[in-house]
């Protein structure tokens, strides 16, 4: 192939190699012959892409090229570019980025150590364990490593024999199209072993069922939604591989009187229509324990006094955050007839002081005959 290579793949000759990847990944998939079956134009293109990407993926191939030429490539010994197994080569590196699969270094040793799957566990806390932090001890059923073959799950004093299908390495490659996909080996399942002879305990698997009583510390100030990750308390692990994690998510149930927002706790605490008008000092409860906010005289319904640091305690911080007491003036409702007859009287010795409605009033009549007069004039 005569054609500059670097014009094939629409890049510069400064350009990155993340970048010769990125177009030639974007080329690949356009022309690839299982999308374009019986397109022999973008066979050609696919191929060419290909062949590009293979000398200017490779440090030293490219800085040949960008030095020599094409000649350059074939006098060196490469066998000139192109040349089907380095093909094949990069497509399999480049779609083993893509979907796990080939590549150069990249197989996995099917009998390698296998780590235990993770676990989740859903707790429910009332809102005081929440805010004040708790200790829970959690039941988890889980599969952990079998001991008596020590996760190999073969039984004690014979070995898993090397799989006939795939020779060992968990996967079987079948040609397809243009090139070589490889699929996990249906007879070891990937695993590249067969066990002839399963132990008794765990039936091969490596693992039994277990039920376990797991210690669970939770922080003051956790919310719905934390995750609480305990290391090595997952399912156990195959072939000598570690355990995986269990992972405790926290849901919170609400609070009969306190709310939260963050760090901030609000509470609605109810005083006497007496007690606002004159003003007095109370005890009011919080998240931990009570406290004592003055009221002062004349305090209207839906005011707001602030508790400082009587909130939430920070998880990443020290500190606490404040509590928001938004007083409810009562009305009260039920009344003697005594307890009536000095209310009256009690309004009476308030006087004839012009009230809301008396100054609106006044302010619209005085506004009406204004304009009447204006009128007249008229």
């Amino acid at each position: 192939m005569s054609r500059d290579y670097y014009e094939i793949l629409g890049m510069p000759v400064e350009a990155s190699a993340d970048d010769i990847k990125k177009s030639y990944r974007k080329l690949a998939m356009k022309y690839h012959p299982d999308r374009n079956p019986g397109d022999t134009e973008a066979e050609d293109r696919f191929k060419e892409a290909a062949e590009a990407y293979e000398v200017l993926s490779d440090v030293q191939k490219r800085r040949i090229y960008d030095t020599y030429g094409h000649e350059g490539l074939k006098s060196s010994g490469y066998g000139g570019p192109g040349s089907a197994e380095d093909i094949f080569s990069s497509i399999n590196d480049l779609f083993g980025d893509l979907f796990g699969f080939g590549g150069r270094g990249r197989r996995q040793d099917p009998n390698a150590p296998v780590q235990g799957d993770d676990l989740r566990y859903d707790m429910e806390i009332s809102f005081m364990e929440a805010v004040q932090g708790t200790a829970k001890e959690v039941e988890v059923t889980k599969r952990e490593t079998c001991w008596t073959c020590e996760g190999s799950g073969a039984r004690p004093g014979y070995k898993p024999q090397v799989c006939p299908s795939c020779h060992g390495r968990g996967q079987v490659i079948r040609s397809q199209g243009f090139f070589q996909v490889s699929s996990t080996c249906p007879q070891c399942h990937g695993a590249g072993r067969i066990i002839t002879e399963p132990c008794a305990d765990c039936n091969g698997v490596g693992l039994v069922n277990k039920t376990k009583k797991v210690s669970v510390k939770i922080p003051a100030g956790v919310d719905t939604g934390a995750r609480m990750r305990l290391r090595g308390e997952g399912e156990g692990g195959r072939r000598g591989g570690p355990s995986g994690d269990l992972y405790v998510v926290i849901h919170v149930q609400p609070h009969e009187f306190f709310q939260r927002e963050g760090q901030i706790i609000y509470l609605r605490y109810p005083v006497s229509m007496v007690k606002a008008a004159l003003g007095c000092e109370v005890e009011v409860p919080t998240i931990h324990g009570k406290s004592s906010l003055k009221i002062p005289a004349g305090t209207q319904s839906g005011e707001r006094f602030t508790l400082r640091k009587e909130g939430v305690p920070s998880l990443r911080r020290t500190g606490k955050g404040d509590m928001v007491i938004e007083v409810q003036v009562q009305t009260p409702t039920k009344l003697t007839n005594h307890q009536k007859e000095l209310l009256k009287e009690f309004d009476e010795h308030c006087g004839e002081d012009e009230g809301f409605f008396s100054r609106l009033f006044r302010g619209n009549f005085s506004q009406g005959n204004k304009e009447q007069h204006s009128g007249d004039a008229k």
